[in-house]
C-alpha cells in the first residue's frame, strides 16, 4: 500500500478539482503553492487571515494513482490566525485557511466549490426536445362527504373508495409516509382534495394528498457524470423544462477519473460512504437550486429520474464499486430501479419516487442507456456512432438491425487535467484556437469574452476575466491547429526546426513547447500535453474502431458527439486529431447533453422507460480491456489523425500537412545529445 514517504525537503501537492500538481518546499503556504500553479484561490485580504475566502480542505486517504497517502497532518497545525478567524467568523470542521496552512508532506488539497473563483462553467444544459407525455404520476381531484357517525369508515379508506369509484383506480397501495397527512389535508380542504397517484408497471400507489384543487406537478431529471452533475426541473403538466443547473462532481477530490475513485475505495474502504455522501449532497443542492429558480416547493416535486455511469450509479446508490475495478467487471444491479426517493435522501415530496435507468454492462451505464434512448440509433437504417465523451467515454454503434456498446478510459485530459496549463471550462479559459500556417501566430477565444484575440473588444474582456488557462475544447483545437500548421508532426512531435521561424516555439527541457499566450500568465502547449491528448484520443478511437470491426464495417454513416464536453468539440478538429473515425463532416454533429435528454424522456413518458428496459437487453457489450485488437487500434491511433487509416472524407475537406517525422525526430536526437 502506498504511504507517505519520510519527510524530505519538498512535497507533492495536488489540487482538486483542477488536477494541477507540483513539488513545493516544506513550510511553503498552500496559497503560495496554488498561485505558482495557477490554481485560483481567492484572497481578498492579501493572506492576513481576515477574509476567509482562501479556505481549503485536505482530501484524506490513500491515493494509489499518485503513490501517496494524504493526511490532515500533511499540513501544519491550525495557526493562531486561523483560530482567531474561527472564533470570530467560524471555520467549518476540516477547513483550513490556505494563507496560514503550511505544507508538511505529500497532500491532496480540495478547493471547495463555495469558495472557488473562476467557477467551472457547467454546460450540460437541457436540449430542446418535444417529448410526448405519458406520466407515471397523475393528479386526481376528489370530493368526499364529511365524516358521518353512521358510517364509521376511515378518511383514507373513503379516499381510496372514491379513486376506485370515480377514477377507476383500484387495488391501490398507500405510501406510509403520507399517512399523517391525509386527514389534515381533507379537513383543511373541506373534504375536497387533490391526490397524486403513481403507477409505473405495478399497482397504483397514493404518494400525495393536498387540500383543495391543485394542478402543479414537477419532476427532476439528474445526470450524474464523473466530472459534472446536471439537474433539470420539469413541469410534468406541460413537459417544459423550468430550470437547469449544474456543478462539478465533488468526488473529483477523491480521484480525477473513475478508476482512481475505485482505487481510493479499495485503499480506503471506510471512505466509501464519503463518496456517496458528497455526490448525494451535490445532487440535493442542485435540486434545491432549480426549485428556487422555478419558485417550486419541495412537495410539488414528486418524481426524480437519475442516470450515471456504472461507478457513479453504484456510489450514488451506496453500493461498493470495487468489483467494477477488475474483470469480469460485475454490476451489483443492472436492471431499472423504482425506489422511494426518501431512501436516497432526495429533497422532494417525502413519498415521491425515484426511477434509475438500467445499466447496459460493467462499464457502460445508465447514462449510456439514456443517450441511446435520446439519439435512437436503433430506430434508423444509418450506421450511427454515438459517443458520450468524458473521462470514461461510452460508445454505442449500430442501427435498427444491431447495436453494440463499449467504453474507453480516456482519462481527464479532455477536461483540462494533466495538461500543463489545463483547467476546467470557466471564465478566463481558452476554448478556441486558430493558428496561421504562414506566420504560426495564434488567435484565441476565451470563455466569457466575446471577441477573438484579434478583434476589437478582446482586451477589454480580458481585463475583466483574465486568461487563466486552457480547457478541453481549447487544447483539442490547439493540437489540431498545430498539426495543420506543421508545428506538430503526424507522430505528435513538436518540430523544433521551426523555432528559427517563430519565437512561439521554445526549447523545453529535452523537447519543445508552443507558446499560446504570454500575459498575464504564460500558457503553452508542451510535448507532454500533446502526449496526454494522443493517449486519450487513441483510447476513444480504438474503442470506436473495435465496435466497427465487430459490426463488420469500415465506415460509419453518422457520428453524434454527446455530453458536456462532446457538445463543445468542433467536429472538424476532433477528426483532424483522430478522436473519431473518418466520416463526412456534415454527418458529424454535437447533440448536447443527450444523457440528460434521455432522463427527461424517461421522466415524462413511461413508454420510454419500457423502451430502454427492453433495448438494453438487445445491446451487445464489447469489453475493450480483453479484446486483442484494441491494443493494435490504440497504437495506430496515436498518430495524427491515424498511422494507418486513410481518412478520405477528412482529406477531401481539409488540406492535411505532409509527413515530416524524420526532421523533427532528428532535431530531437540532436537536442538530446547536446543535453
Amino acid at each position: 500500500m502506498p504511504d507517505t514517504p519520510a519527510k524530505t525537503d519538498d512535497a507533492l501537492v495536488i489540487f482538486m478539482p483542477s488536477g494541477r500538481r507540483g513539488r513545493f518546499p516544506i513550510g511553503m503556504s498552500v496559497l503560495d503553492a496554488a498561485r505558482s500553479l495557477g490554481v485560483y484561490i481567492e484572497s481578498v485580504c492579501g493572506g492576513r487571515g481576515l477574509c476567509g475566502r482562501c479556505q481549503i480542505e485536505v482530501a484524506e486517504g490513500v491515493f494509489a494513482k499518485h503513490g501517496i497517502t494524504s493526511r490532515a497532518d500533511s499540513l501544519s497545525g491550525r495557526s493562531e490566525t486561523e483560530q482567531r478567524y474561527a472564533d470570530i467568523r467560524s471555520l467549518p470542521a476540516g477547513r483550513r485557511l490556505s494563507c496560514s496552512a503550511k505544507i508538511e508532506g505529500d497532500v491532496v488539497i480540495d478547493v471547495p466549490a463555495d469558495v472557488a473563483v473562476n467557477t467551472q462553467v457547467v454546460r450540460k444544459r437541457a436540449e430542446t426536445r418535444a417529448i410526448v407525455r405519458d406520466l407515471a404520476t397523475h393528479l386526481h381531484y376528489i370530493e368526499i362527504d364529511p365524516p358521518d357517525m353512521a358510517k364509521p369508515q376511515g378518511d383514507l379508506d373513503r379516499v381510496i373508495g372514491h379513486l376506485s369509484e370515480k377514477w377507476g383506480i383500484r387495488d391501490v397501495l398507500v405510501d406510509v409516509a403520507i399517512l399523517p397527512d391525509v386527514q389534515p389535508a381533507l379537513i383543511k380542504g373541506g373534504y375536497k382534495a387533490t391526490v397524486a397517484v403513481h403507477q409505473d408497471g405495478g399497482r397504483p400507489r397514493v404518494v400525495g394528498v393536498w387540500p383543495g384543487y391543485r394542478e402543479r406537478l414537477f419532476g427532476v431529471a439528474v445526470d450524474i457524470g464523473s466530472t459534472t452533475i446536471a439537474c433539470h426541473l420539469v413541469d410534468l403538466m406541460s413537459g417544459r423544462t423550468v430550470a437547469s443547473a449544474g456543478t462539478a462532481n465533488p468526488q473529483i477530490r477523491f480521484g480525477e477519473d473513475l478508476m482512481s475513485r475505485v482505487s481510493y475505495v479499495m485503499m480506503n474502504p471506510e471512505g466509501r460512504g464519503a463518496l456517496t455522501d458528497v455526490v448525494r449532497d451535490a445532487v440535493n443542492t442542485l435540486i434545491g437550486r432549480v426549485a428556487g429558480q422555478g419558485a417550486v416547493a419541495q412537495e410539488e416535486i414528486v418524481e426524480a429520474v437519475l442516470v450515471g455511469n456504472p461507478i457513479m450509479h453504484h456510489l450514488y446508490l451506496g453500493i461498493d464499486p470495487t468489483p467494477l475495478g477488475q474483470a469480469p467487471f460485475p454490476l451489483a444491479v443492472s436492471q431499472a430501479l423504482d425506489l422511494r426517493a426518501q431512501g436516497l435522501g432526495l429533497p422532494i415530496l417525502k413519498s415521491g419516487r425515484a426511477y434509475v435507468l438500467p445499466c447496459i454492462a460493467g462499464h457502460v451505464g445508465a447514462d449510456a442507456a439514456a443517450v441511446t434512448l435520446a439519439e435512437a440509433p436503433h430506430k434508423g437504417q444509418e450506421i450511427t456512432l454515438v459517443i458520450d465523451v468524458g473521462t470514461n467515454a461510452e460508445i454505442v454503434l449500430g442501427s435498427a438491425d444491431r447495436l453494440l456498446a463499449a467504453s474507453s478510459p480516456t482519462g481527464p485530459a479532455f477536461e483540462g487535467a494533466q495538461i500543463s496549463s489545463g483547467q476546467r471550462a470557466a471564465p478566463g479559459a481558452i476554448e478556441r484556437v486558430r493558428i496561421d500556417p504562414e506566420t504560426l501566430e495564434p488567435r484565441i477565444k476565451v470563455i466569457d469574452v466575446g471577441p477573438w484575440s484579434n478583434e476589437e473588444g478582446f482586451d477589454i474582456g480580458i481585463d475583466r476575466v483574465g486568461v487563466t488557462g486552457i480547457c478541453g475544447s481549447g487544447i483539442i483545437e490547439a493540437v489540431a491547429e498545430m498539426f495543420l500548421a506543421g508545428i506538430v508532426t503526424h507522430d505528435g512531435m513538436i518540430d523544433g526546426t521551426l523555432a528559427a521561424r517563430t519565437p512561439r516555439i521554445v526549447p523545453d527541457r529535452r523537447t519543445y513547447s508552443y507558446v499560446l499566450r504570454t500575459e498575464p500568465v504564460e500558457i503553452k502547449v508542451t510535448q507532454n500535453d500533446i502526449r496526454a491528448i494522443q493517449l486519450a484520443k487513441a483510447a476513444l478511437y480504438a474503442g470506436s474502431r473495435l465496435l466497427m470491426d465487430k459490426l463488420g464495417i469500415d465506415k460509419v454513416d453518422r457520428i453524434k458527439l454527446a455530453g458536456a464536453f462532446g457538445s463543445h468539440i468542433d467536429p472538424k478538429h476532433a477528426m483532424i486529431i483522430g478522436l473519431v473515425p473518418d466520416c463526412a463532416l456534415d454527418k458529424v454533429s454535437a447533440v448536447g447533453n443527450a444523457a440528460g435528454t434521455g432522463a427527461r424522456m424517461a421522466l415524462l413518458n413511461r413508454g420510454h422507460r419500457r423502451e430502454i428496459e427492453g433495448l438494453v437487453r438487445r445491446i451487445e457489450k464489447i469489453e475493450t480491456a480483453v479484446e486483442p485488437r484494441f491494443q493494435e487500434h490504440f497504437v495506430n491511433a496515436i498518430g495524427f489523425p491515424n498511422r494507418v487509416e486513410p481518412f478520405p472524407n477528412l482529406t477531401a475537406a481539409v488540406k492535411m500537412p505532409e509527413r515530416k517525422e524524420a526532421a523533427a525526430a532528428g532535431e530531437g536526437r540532436r537536442r538530446r545529445r547536446r543535453d
